[in-house]
């Protein structure tokens, strides 16, 4: 039986994949934010003695985004090369909820995420450029348009309100994705962020759950854009936000 021209037994063993994947998110999400190693012998003694418990929601969330990106992406039968965007976003996708809970829980992304990820993305814009030296440039043009763009509204929003408009941490986070997305796409992700930011901020302040002149962490927009990105059509979200800048007009 096939679903998308893909086997169902793909979808069953990326279902298994995405469980296990979304409980060492879990267990990142602990370790991270206390500048502790991820892979040690701790593990056993913590979910020994009950410190930490599996979460079942983050692993079902992580396996229905593994599910989404096989479907979406499809696998190709002849070579990695083929299959080098689904692979690049299903290593991507526990990083990235890595980020989102824990920017949300305590305003940081960590500098040992952040430098996984750009590790990760140099890893593959080098397999890109092997076939394709076009595309490495795009990724690394995608890494310098990330950082660039938050770090210049970091720098100008400290001028003008005499603080932080967002945390450094947001500036490493898009340069790191850059090369994941390319330029054209970071872009996107960008105007994405903000966009989503300035919806669910005036619903989470009219709604009480934060207050006007409460911090709200910008990672968890960030990731919701890039899930955006990697699971609706390119055209699908530029006509949208052609749509919502004209107003309806265009």
């Amino acid at each position: 039986m096939y679903i998308n021209n893909v086997h169902i037994l793909y979808y069953v063993g990326i279902l298994i994949i995405g469980l296990l994947v979304g409980e060492l998110v879990n267990w990142c999400n602990y370790r991270l934010p206390e500048y502790k190693k991820v892979f040690s012998k701790d593990i056993i003694d913590e979910y020994k003695f009950g410190k930490i418990k599996p979460n079942i929601i983050l692993m079902i969330i992580t396996a229905i985004i593994y599910i989404l990106l096989l479907y979406f992406c499809g696998i190709s039968q002849n070579g990695l090369i083929k299959n080098i965007t689904l692979i690049e976003y299903l290593v991507l996708t526990p990083m990235l909820l890595s980020a989102f809970v824990i920017d949300y829980k305590f305003q940081i992304i960590p500098n040992r995420l952040n430098l996984t990820m750009f590790e990760a993305g140099l890893v593959f814009t080098f397999i890109e450029g092997i076939v394709n030296i076009n595309a490495a440039i795009n990724m690394l043009l995608g890494m310098v348009a990330g950082a660039g763009i938050f770090l210049l509204i970091t720098l100008i929003g400290g001028l003008i309100a005499g603080k932080e408009a967002m945390g450094f941490g947001d500036v490493k986070f898009m340069g790191a994705l850059g090369l994941f997305f390319g330029l054209a796409n970071t872009i996107i992700i960008t105007v994405l962020s903000f966009l989503i930011s300035a919806i669910l901020s005036i619903i989470l302040i009219a709604t009480k759950i934060k207050k006007a002149n409460e911090y709200i962490p910008f990672g968890p927009f960030i990731v919701i854009s890039c899930f955006s990105v990697m699971l609706i059509p390119t055209s699908a979200i530029l006509f949208m936000l052609l749509k919502i800048f004209t107003l309806g007009m265009y």
